[in-house]
């Protein structure tokens, strides 16, 4: 884990190859995506909200990352996103993940956002907990969503309603 004080940035291009080797280690634990392969900056850069993703950095280092995409394009869902949260694997356990998520917050409400929901495999403790200590609560869980290498995987479906936008 980084020695000097984290801080929370925009996630800027620059950052991709270390958030990339981040997403890499996520996928390489078979509990935190159906994604096999890291996709590239450019597809991974159209699916996420640009004013809505944030790295944290240690010591120059990108230890974390946190980012939204939307649930649909109807307007009707124009206020909820989905996100997902990767901590490098020295860092976990450090509150990393926690701060990201309180920026992610922050900035959505900010933005009008008033619903933050995620999949979670059932697997994925820290995940589960870190979620759960930001305020979303398990709404469902989602059986034999889909298959990752062979294997028909749960999902848990989190969620976190704001509480300041009525």
């Amino acid at each position: 884990m980084a020695s000097a004080p984290l801080s929370i940035e925009l996630f800027e291009p620059e950052h991709w190859p270390e958030a990339a080797r981040i997403y890499a280690e996520g996928i390489a634990t078979g509990d935190a995506t159906f994604e096999t392969e890291v996709p590239s900056w450019e597809r991974w850069d159209e699916a996420h909200l640009a004013q809505h993703r944030f790295v944290a950095r240690g010591d120059g280092t990108v230890v974390g990352f946190v980012a939204v995409t939307p649930v649909s394009d109807r307007c009707v869902y124009g206020g909820v996103v989905e996100n997902s949260v990767y901590v490098a694997e020295t860092a976990r356990g450090a509150g990393v993940g926690r701060m990201l998520l309180d920026r992610l917050i922050a900035s959505t409400e900010n933005a009008g956002i008033w619903m933050i929901q995620s999949g979670i495999f059932p697997e994925n403790a820290a995940s589960l907990a870190l979620h759960e200590r930001a305020g979303f609560r398990v709404v469902g869980r989602r059986a034999r969503l889909g298959k990752l290498h062979g294997v028909w995987r749960d999902v848990l479906f989190v969620e976190r309603r704001s509480e300041v936008i009525e």
